[in-house]
């Protein structure tokens, strides 16, 4: 079958850089595209030209209405729309409504972005769960802040556990501030992207905002606040207990975490996996999953995280669980966990 599209005003972010997303078109609908004259001819079998030319004309009536794709952003729609029949160009763009987040204006750019921003939302507990890139801990932190904005919560709460990524630091200089700190910079790095710098600083002093290693969670009762619980498949099973019993009223959690990162020492089960097994199917608790079609890091990311997968799939190499089927029915749960003591970290964790 071939077909035509006039090309209109928007070309140049159409095809992207050096052509990514025509390319993108071409391998996931199974099509050729040229240029001839002003018009874009689409040759392939019926239903991969029949759904170009339906993303193509999207395309071209929303930047005639006015919509302004980011070149990453629309990149991110297509590999969503190329994949995914049942999902239109418009409708991911309609339903990807910007939101304010601090001094970020942000938009989910996958639809599995968008069930967790809703899951968020509508729980109280939420898992995030996938490879690195997918706007797991940035998301997070960027509901956190417009929580804390719009004063539905008083303080936020960022934690993570302090486990070197197979490499011992050994003693780390300066005050436990100090020590620390190094395992917490990506959670400052979100926070200061969306807030200004001063006003961060402000907050940490009040403890408005409050950035802590997982040890220092215990025997708390946290109302009233958002708390992120990062790299969460670096805790232990009685960890992560801990910390997901730390939650008080009118308080949301959300815990993120990358199964096939996982730096414990080996034959420790991960809490992250373990708490898949315990809370599935429990009220209030939500899983969202991700994959390497919503890494919206640079597209060589997408690609090395799916060489990944592939090779631990077929060598069930540093694997604890597999990361699809977490948005499907969930089976009941099993019995929860017995309590379990947590040692504070030594100054090289």
């Amino acid at each position: 079958m071939k077909t035509s599209v006039p090309l209109r005003r928007g070309v140049e972010t159409l095809f992207g850089t050096r052509d990514e997303n025509m390319r993108l078109l071409e391998s996931g609908l199974q099509v050729k595209t040229r240029i001839l004259n002003d018009t874009l001819e689409i040759e392939g079998p019926d239903f991969g030209v029949q759904r170009a030319e339906s993303i193509l004309e999207d395309y071209f009536s929303l930047v005639h209405e006015g919509h302004v794709f980011q070149p990453s952003e629309l990149n991110s729609y297509l590999r969503v729309v190329v994949s995914d029949p049942d999902t239109t160009l418009r409708g991911l763009t309609h339903s990807g409504r910007q939101r304010s987040f601090g001094k970020k204006i942000l938009a989910p750019k996958t639809i599995n972005q968008r069930r967790y921003i809703d899951a968020i939302e509508r729980h109280d507990l939420v898992f995030g769960i996938g490879p690195a890139g997918t706007g797991k801990t940035y998301l997070a932190v960027a509901m956190a802040v417009s929580a804390m904005l719009a004063k539905r919560i008083s303080r936020i709460v960022l934690t993570r556990p302090a486990v070197e990524a197979g490499e011992r630091l050994g003693f780390l200089p300066g005050t436990l501030q100090e020590k620390i700190d190094p395992y917490l910079r990506p959670l400052y790095d979100a926070l200061f992207d969306m807030i200004d710098g001063e006003k961060v600083e402000k907050m940490l002093e009040r403890n408005v905002i409050e950035i802590a290693p997982l040890a220092f969670m215990r025997g708390r009762t946290l109302n009233d606040a958002f708390i992120i619980l990062d790299e969460a498949q670096n805790c232990t099973g009685e960890q992560m207990k801990m910390v997901l019993t730390r939650q008080g009223f009118n308080s949301k959690m959300v815990v993120t975490g990358d199964p096939t990162q996982i730096d414990l020492p080996s034959g420790r089960r991960s809490g992250l996996v373990e708490a898949q097994d315990v809370l599935r199917g429990v009220e209030g608790v939500s899983f969202v999953g991700f994959d390497d079609k919503d890494v919206v890091r640079h597209p060589l990311v997408q690609r090395i995280v799916k060489a990944y997968e592939r090779y631990q799939n077929l060598t069930g190499v540093g694997r604890q669980m597999p990361l699809r089927g977490l948005n499907n029915t969930p089976p009941s749960p099993s019995s929860d966990e017995t309590g379990g003591g947590q040692q504070p970290p030594t100054a090289a964790e």
